[in-house]
């Protein structure tokens, strides 16, 4: 499964950029690999894992703003469809790497 999410928080105020980066350094911190400039992804291996996640961001996603989230399956993924630039791979963002125990 893979969690993508989305936000769009305002970046006015000083202090908004500073909610801005507080999060997006969360989200790297939370495994999250950025897909674009306000979408990140994240593998997950079931719903629990989800679940955490879903937690987690909720407990520190800054007040003003738009933070969404989206589960799919990794078959959903990897039909994603690149109309402009090049596909590019990392085995970080790789289910190569996956262990599962």
């Amino acid at each position: 499964m893979r969690i993508l999410l989305f936000f769009d928080l305002p970046t006015i105020t000083s202090q908004d950029i500073k909610n801005y980066t507080k999060f997006r350094k969360f989200l790297i911190k939370e495994g999250f690999i950025m897909m674009q400039k306000s979408v990140y992804c994240k593998l997950a291996l079931n719903m629990s894992v989800v679940n955490s996640a879903k937690a987690k961001v909720l407990k520190n996603s800054p007040d003003a703003g738009l933070v969404q989230m989206l589960v799919i399956t990794e078959k959903q993924y990897a039909n994603i469809e690149y109309i402009c630039g090049e596909f590019q791979t990392s085995k970080i963002n790789s289910a190569d790497r996956l262990i599962v125990l």
